[in-house]
Order: C-alpha cells, then sequence, then structure tokens
C-alpha cells in the first residue's frame, strides 16, 4: 500500500515555504552561537525566536527590486524583528553559508524518509521470500531457461541487492550531513569558526572541513547517485516482474484490483503498468545524477550555475524515489505468485532445464565429458526444436540406456536435488 503521508511529508519539505523556514532555522542557530560566546545578550534571542517571521508574498515583492531571494527573505524578516533586533541577524556571513547549510538540513529530513521506505520494502520482500522458499520455478539466462531455482532464492538476491544500496544510501546520507558558516569565500574574514561549529551541532550537522563560498558539489553529486542507484535497483526488480506476467509466462503478476481495465479496446488485458511506471521515473533519477555531476566544477570559489538545477533535481530525485519505493512496495505486497505455472514451466519439453545432471551422470558412468555433452545437446535440441520430451528422448536413446537405467534417469530429473542448499542462502539473507 502506497504511503501517502510520507509523500506528503516529503513534498511539504521542498515547499517553498519550508525552504525559507530552514532559512530561519539557520540565521537563528547563528545567533544562539554569537549568544553562547556573549556577542548578543540572551533576552534579544528570545525575541527574536519570538518575533521573526516571513511570508512568501512579502519576499516576492521585496525580490522583484532587489532581484535576489536571501536579501528579500532577510529583509521580510528584519521587517517583523525591527531595528534593535535585526541588526544582530546574519553577521559576517554570505548568502550561501544560509542555502547551503539550510540544503543540508532538507536532505537530512528527507533521508530519514527513504531510510525508513528502504527497511518497510525490504520487510515486505523478506516476508514473500519466506513464504516461497520451497516454491519451485524456472531459473534464466539470457532470458532462456537454465535450471531450476525457487521463487524465494530470486527474492533474496532481491533483499540483498536493496539492503546494500540501503547502506550505501545511509553513508551518502551522512557525508552530505555537512554545513558552514565561513563568509565570502571561506576564510572565516568577519566571521569565527567557533560558530560555524557550534551553529552545525545545534542543527546537527558536521562544519565541512573547507569550504570556499559554497560546499564542495561532489557531496551532493554523491548523495544523488545513490538516489539513482536506488532508482535502478528498482527497475531492476520491476523489469523482471514485467517479463514473469508476460502472458506466455504468467508466473507472477501485479495486484489486480476489482473494477480496474487494463485496456480501452482489450476487455482481457491484464498489464504490468505499475513496474512499467517505475522503469520510466528510474531513467528520470539516473539523469538527475548526471545533472548533480555536472554541478561539480564551478567557477574559483563559486558560481550559481549549480543552484538552478539543484532546485529542480533535488525535490525531484528526493519525491521520486520516495514514491517509487512505495509503489514497489506495494506491488510485492500485492504481488500474485502463479506457482502452478512456475513449475509447469520447469517442466517444458520434457524437462531439457535437467541436462546438465544427465551430463555428470554419463561422465560419471565413463564417457568423457565432449562425448556426453554431445549425446545430451542432441536429445535436448530435439525436444526443444520439435516441441518434443526430452526425458522421452533419452529413455529411446541406446547411448543413454546402456549407462543409465530408467530409474536412475528418473532421478536425475527429481526438482528436489536442485533445492538442497537452498537453506544455505536463507541463512545469509534471512
Amino acid at each position: 500500500m502506497i504511503d501517502r503521508y510520507s509523500r506528503e511529508e516529503m513534498k511539504k519539505i521542498w515547499d517553498l515555504n519550508s525552504k525559507f523556514d530552514y532559512y530561519l532555522r539557520v540565521e537563528i542557530a547563528v545567533c544562539e552561537a554569537y549568544s553562547k560566546l556573549g556577542k548578543i545578550p540572551k533576552k534579544d534571542i528570545e525575541e527574536i525566536k519570538k518575533r521573526a517571521k516571513f511570508t512568501i508574498e512579502r519576499i516576492d515583492e521585496i525580490e522583484k527590486e532587489v532581484r535576489h531571494d536571501v536579501i528579500a527573505f532577510l529583509t521580510c524578516v528584519n521587517e517583523s524583528l525591527g531595528e534593535e533586533l535585526a541588526r544582530h541577524m546574519h553577521i559576517g556571513m554570505t548568502s550561501s553559508d544560509v542555502i547551503d547549510t539550510a540544503f543540508a538540513l532538507q536532505i537530512q529530513e528527507s533521508g530519514k524518509i527513504i531510510e525508513k521506505d528502504l527497511d518497510e520494502t525490504i520487510k515486505s520482500l523478506k516476508v514473500l521470500a519466506k513464504e516461497h522458499k520451497n516454491t519451485i520455478c524456472i531459473g534464466r539466462s539470457h532470458g532462456i531457461h537454465a535450471e531450476v531455482m525457487t521463487f524465494g532464492v530470486k527474492l533474496c538476491n532481491w533483499i540483498d541487492i536493496l539492503e546494500r544500496q540501503r547502506d550505501n544510501f545511509k553513508h551518502a546520507l551522512e557525508e552530505i550531513r555537512v554545513g558552514q558558516i565561513s563568509g565570502p569565500v571561506g576564510t572565516y574574514s568577519n566571521i569565527s569558526p567557533e560558530i560555524e561549529k557550534i551553529t552545525c551541532k545545534n542543527l546537527g550537522l558536521k562544519p565541512a572541513r573547507v569550504s570556499t563560498q559554497v560546499i564542495a558539489r561532489d557531496y551532493h553529486a554523491y548523495f544523488m547517485q545513490s538516489l539513482a542507484l536506488i532508482a535502478t535497483v528498482l527497475e531492476q526488480f520491476a523489469t523482471e516482474i514485467r517479463h514473469l506476467q508476460r502472458t506466455e509466462v504468467l508466473e507472477v503478476e501485479e495486484g489486480f484490483a476489482k473494477g480496474q481495465k487494463g485496456s480501452s479496446a482489450m476487455p482481457h488485458k491484464k498489464n504490468p503498468v505499475l513496474s512499467e511506471n517505475l522503469c520510466g521515473l528510474a531513467r528520470v533519477v539516473r539523469c538527475n545524477s548526471l545533472a548533480a555531476l555536472e554541478n561539480i566544477p564551478l567557477w574559483h570559489e563559486r558560481d550559481i550555475s549549480h543552484s538552478s538545477a539543484e532546485r529542480i533535481i533535488f525535490p525531484d530525485s528526493l519525491i521520486l524515489v520516495d514514491f517509487m519505493l512505495n509503489r514497489f512496495n506495494g506491488i510485492v505486497q500485492n504481488l500474485v505468485v502463479h506457482e502452478k505455472n512456475m513449475l509447469k514451466n520447469t517442466d517444458k519439453f520434457g524437462g531439457i532445464v535437467f541436462s546438465q545432471k544427465v551430463l555428470l551422470e554419463l561422465v560419471e558412468k565413463g564417457l568423457t565429458r565432449e562425448d556426453a555433452y554431445k549425446i545430451v545437446q542432441k536429445n535436448a535440441l530435439d525436444a526443444f526444436e520439435n516441441d518434443g520430451n526430452f526425458k522421452a528422448n533419452l529413455l529411446a536413446d541406446e547411448q543413454v540406456t546402456k549407462l543409465l537405467s530408467a530409474q536412475e534417469i528418473d532421478e536425475i530429473f527429481n526438482k528436489e536435488e536442485f533445492l538442497k542448499n537452498i537453506n544455505e542462502i536463507y541463512k545469509r539473507i534471512l
């Protein structure tokens, strides 16, 4: 089920009102740092907290004249404070001290939501994997039947991948937990590094080891790459579901609600539209991560070429990944698994997927691997190309039956033999 509350919460972090609210949090935190060092009276801090306000309408009105959003924001806030308190605001700071530190706060708040989404999705996958630990299905390589496995093992692979991306995302989120209060070109020319330390600590951030007029954008590109990886592995899973839902395969299906319709023309259609949505959205997140890489080479200590791109790619990507994780979680929770079709597909062409076990048994009986391969391949391809039966072909082949009895051939076609080490895989993942 899609967590709509989560999506609304994520959107709220990135709306215009919230952006300026984060700006105000940074400005007040700097004032508190000055107060801690005895530079601003404590009573003034309390008054600033009570009186500091802004409205989007007033900021827009001021910005039309000054053409600078941070100046417009500060002017608006200072109007609510009055001259006596306003003199404490923005001392020794540059606009990017506010922008980049507030940006870090937005990213951290958004990251908490993504972490929760990842945990919930992994939890749902584990429930499904436990249910289908022994659900026999066919494994495929190059899209072609390979050997018998279980659907649960397929899901274990997804869990492993998504847990790895969760760890990667957590690392990237911690790396970008960085703020700066360092002045026009990062030299603390009119502000003490101690103010930065106190401010960042109070905001739950780490001071950048060094900043120019901005925090270096490789932090942001790395974070965006982690989002792109999450989106891309979701596309990987969604692509598998789409393949397995094809009519001629029909091993799984997305849940189909009562009253839902798949086509305006063809009433029989049930399409994997949710998975297809995920594949399309993953492309957007990946493209956004490329824009983040392009934002790294700024001129000298700073230009603003990154700013316009970031105002789009960060909220869009975080909102999209939040949506994608919730959507995929819903797919997993409502997935229809056709166990009979899975079993049926393993038996196609008389069990040609048992070819390796036949090969190994013939080698065990004394044939060279090359000779055994030729015999097995001949019988398998005949079944495959003539809609025949591989097992029947073996039983009719004197080169095989002089080495293997009918009972031994029956034993080779035992699917359970493929599953003897499933528990070991499950111990690693679950």
